[in-house]
């Protein structure tokens, strides 16, 4: 696809606006987006749709308001803000909200299309009527895909249009569970063309990253990834979204400091009342990073923001408190912790209950295991099995499955136990690739590895190591794991690979046991000059 306009993107690069808050959204990035509005209130509609791209519906919505104060019959206005409602890759489209937004413009959509002067704008809303109109959620999003697939094809030299029917095929892969990755790469390419048109596009190099966020693909959107924050640094989705990449590059620092920077700006812009979505994310993903960085000091400091979240409600005493933004801070809170235990190995087996959450039971089952407490490793196992349906799918029943292993290599069955392993990995590649943190939070092949080096089945530690490794680059447990299996099986070089990378990730660690033992192994000496 070429753009055939005499001037190739005449940028808008969105200046600061008159507002309480204009300050803040100094940088959102630079589009090209014409509407029947002129002055003040296309220049509002202008940044609103840049922000929009960025996901900061709070910071969108705004802008689109003040579109609408100063041109209440601006169709495009209350487009854009029915858009920055529910997110469009992982809710469930709750179009209640959404609507109202669009009774304002008109009460029927008979009404709202008369208020749109062109066929473009009649387009773009036509396919947020379907997106907010009848039917499920999955219906919704892929008459949506379809509408813009339409727009596209009837405006092929359009970016606007062409970006979001990018995002609009991302949201009914999304919707729809599509593991084909058909969808995925038709928008990235989409998403790439636009980037090469325009290298300060925010949704360019948002819906690059997303739709190429697994471990094969990553590569194609790094260049995406370093862009975005340096785009966008007034929302904090831009600042944490790159390392979406960084994680599938096992990318740590990175990882740590963009979510630190997301973090940062989500505590800086939220008022009491609003989500603190943004901010859970951040911390959730940063102390993700610095456990796999082996800065348990930062990884605590993560814990300690999110318990004064959830006794807060937000990040300041008083004002109103949005109760599920609190429920996701308690859950996230208890994640972070169990996820703690797991990756710094410091094992203590917590009491069991219906209240505790999947992950929390697992933690509890590995520190059972690990400190020879098979009561509690049994008690923990049978609340995870209770809780799982018959023939349900997902990761409940691989953390089951997980948590049996390990009851049933402590009872010597290593059979029963390899036999639950099995099925636990089967479960996990039938699924999405791994994005994100590790989910469960000991990965499946990494903890399959441990116990088949226990059973003394180093070889086949080996292959699961290298898998977990494939699919998580650079885990430093990973790593460990595929260093002391190859010493087991006499792969010297494929150990001594893996024992320098782990130095290289865990650099500056050298009290660690882990960090002592490569050292040994590849005859280096520590900061203090010792083996």
């Amino acid at each position: 696809m070429r753009i055939n306009r005499t001037s190739l993107w005449t940028a808008v690069i969105l200046a600061t606006l008159a507002s309480p808050l204009s300050a803040q959204f100094d940088n959102v990035g630079s589009i090209d987006f014409p509407t029947s509005a002129t002055g003040e209130a296309q220049q509002h509609f202008l940044r609103g749709v840049a922000i929009l791209h960025s996901f900061g519906w709070e910071q969108a919505k705004e802008q689109f308001q003040a579109a609408q104060r100063i041109d209440p019959d601006f169709a495009m206005a209350y487009w854009g803000e029915s858009l920055t409602y529910n997110h469009p890759l992982v809710s469930r489209m709750d179009a209640t909200e959404p609507s109202k937004v669009l009774e304002r413009l008109a009460p029927t959509r008979a009404e709202r299309a008369t208020k749109a002067p062109t066929d473009r704008e009649k387009g773009f809303l036509e396919a947020v009527e379907i997106l907010w109109g009848d039917g499920d959620h999955v219906e919704r999003r892929v008459g949506y895909m379809e509408a813009m697939q339409r727009l596209y094809e009837a405006y092929p030299d359009d970016w606007e249009i062409a970006a979001f029917y990018s995002l609009a095929m991302l949201s009914a892969r999304a919707a729809t569970g599509d593991l084909s990755g058909r969808l995925n790469i038709r928008a990235g390419t989409i998403a790439l063309q636009l980037m090469n048109e325009n290298p300060d596009h925010p949704g360019a190099v948002h819906y690059t990253i997303h739709a190429f966020d697994d471990p094969i693909h990553a590569p194609l959107a790094l260049e995406a990834a370093y862009r975005f924050a340096d785009i966008a640094p007034a929302v904090s989705h831009a600042r944490h979204m790159p390392t979406h990449i960084f994680i599938q590059h096992g990318m740590w620092e990175y990882v740590s400091n963009h979510n630190q920077s997301a973090y940062d700006a989500a505590r800086d812009l939220w008022q009491p009342g609003q989500s603190m979505g943004d901010a859970i994310h951040a911390l959730d993903w940063g102390q993700y990073g610095d456990l796999q960085r082996g800065d348990y000091e930062k990884a605590e400091l993560w814990i300690e923001r999110i318990e004064e979240m959830s006794e807060r409600g937000g990040f300041m005493e008083g004002g109103a408190r949005g109760e599920a933004g609190v429920a996701r801070a308690v859950s996230t809170n208890a994640l972070l912790k169990a996820r703690y235990i797991v990756e710094t190995e410091q094992w203590h087996a917590r009491s069991v209950s219906s209240e505790s959450s999947d992950h929390e039971l697992l933690a509890t089952a590995l520190s059972a295991a690990r400190t020879g407490d098979q009561a509690a490793l049994a008690e923990a196992e049978a609340e995870l099995r209770a809780r799982v349906k018959d023939g349900e799918q997902g990761y409940g029943p691989v953390m089951a499955n997980q948590a049996s292993a390990l009851l049933h290599l402590g009872m010597g069955h290593d059979d029963m136990a390899a036999g639950f392993m099995d099925e636990a990995v089967a479960m996990v590649e039938a699924m999405a690739p791994p994005r994100g943190s590790a989910n469960p939070i000991k990965p499946v092949h990494e903890l399959y590895g441990e116990l088949l080096m226990e059973m003394g089945r180093h070889e086949e530690a080996t292959n699961m190591f290298a898998a977990s490794l494939e699919r998580m680059p650079r885990r430093p447990r990973s790593l460990l794991g595929m260093a002391r299996a190859s010493v087991e099986i006499g792969e010297a070089d494929t150990a001594a690979e893996a024992y320098r990378e782990l130095t290289r990730v865990w650099q500056g660690r050298d009290d660690f046991a882990g960090m002592h033992e490569a050292r040994q192994y590849l005859g280096e000496t520590d900061s203090a000059g010792r083996r």
